[in-house]
Formats: C-alpha cells, structure tokens, sequence
C-alpha cells in the first residue's frame, strides 16, 4: 500500500478500508504536528488536534471527492479543527507562530539577535499574514493549493504572501531600529 497515493488511499478510507487510514497518519501525523505546534506553541495540545483531525478525516470520508490535492482536503479540515479549539476555549490564540522560517535559513541567519527579532517581527504579524506565511513558507503548500484552502483566487493568495513578507520585512526594520 505505500506506493499508492494519498487520493488513492482517501477514496479506499471513503469505500471502507479504514486500515488505509493508517498510511495516511504516518505520511503527514510529522507535518500536521508541526503546523499545530507552530499555532500553538504546545506540544500536547499540538498531539490532541492531529488525532482530532485524523478522526475527522475518518468521520468525513464520505465527502471526499478525490478532486484536487488530498492535501489540501486535509489542510481544510485542520484549520477547522484548530478554529473549533478556540472557539470552545472561548478565546483567540495571541501566540499563533513562533518560526516561520526553515531551519536552512534559520542557519543562514548572521546572528541570534536577528532571529530573535524576527521571531518577535513574527509575532507581530496579523493572523491571517502569519497564516499564508505559515502554509506558504513552513508547510510548503503551492499557492494553488493555499487558494483552495482559503477559498480565494491564486493571484489573491500570491498578493496576501507578498504583504506579509513586506508587513514581516517593515516590522523588523522597526525591531532592528530599537536596539
């Protein structure tokens, strides 16, 4: 079964072969907990809402079509399921991300002080700016697959990147202009 892929292995969840589902947890349980922990900063709230979404997964089969990236489909769901969390908690999340960048780049950064800063320059981001960085630079989702998450155009998605890598760049300017 590994070689078969994701959409093949939704649509035999969807027709009952639930073991499937298995394969499915392995490939992407790593990415969901690192786009949860990213939100969230907790590792075990992080481990609850993948195993939220893997069950959502299984109690939403039925409506998986097989059109478009599985990934997608997936993403959908775990953003549900992360706003589903806050709206029992009854509060907002204030500290949704903490690193966008990939470790690559993180090693590419000259000093501690500037990654600090743009940790802090992060932070200090919109949500939903520091939601298409999140989906666009840690996750690695295309930008067609972010437009169907968002239920946006490509170019809506390609504009809403650009402006929070400027809102990202001008916030640490400000940061870098304080010390």
């Amino acid at each position: 079964m590994n070689s078969y892929s994701d959409n093949a292995l939704m649509l035999k969840v969807k027709a009952g072969q639930r073991d499937a589902m298995g394969l499915l947890f392995e490939r992407y349980h790593r990415r969901l907990f690192g786009y949860y922990y990213q939100l969230s900063q907790e590792a075990e709230l992080s481990e609850d809402l993948v195993q939220n979404t893997f069950y959502r997964m299984l109690k939403y089969a039925h409506t998986y079509r097989g059109e478009g990236e599985f990934i997608t489909w997936m993403f959908h769901l775990a953003r549900n399921v992360w706003a589903d969390h806050y709206k029992k908690q009854q509060c907002l999340p204030t500290e949704e991300i903490n690193q966008v960048i990939s470790l690559s780049e993180a090693e590419e950064t000259e000093t501690e002080d500037q990654l600090t800063q743009l940790r802090q320059a992060i932070q200090l981001l919109k949500t939903e700016r520091k939601e298409v960085l999140l989906l666009s630079r840690y996750q690695g989702l295309r930008y067609q697959e972010i437009a169907q998450l968002l239920n946006c155009s490509e170019a809506n998605v390609k504009v809403r990147v650009f402006r929070a890598i400027q809102d990202l760049r001008q916030i640490f300017r400000q940061l870098e202009q304080q010390l």
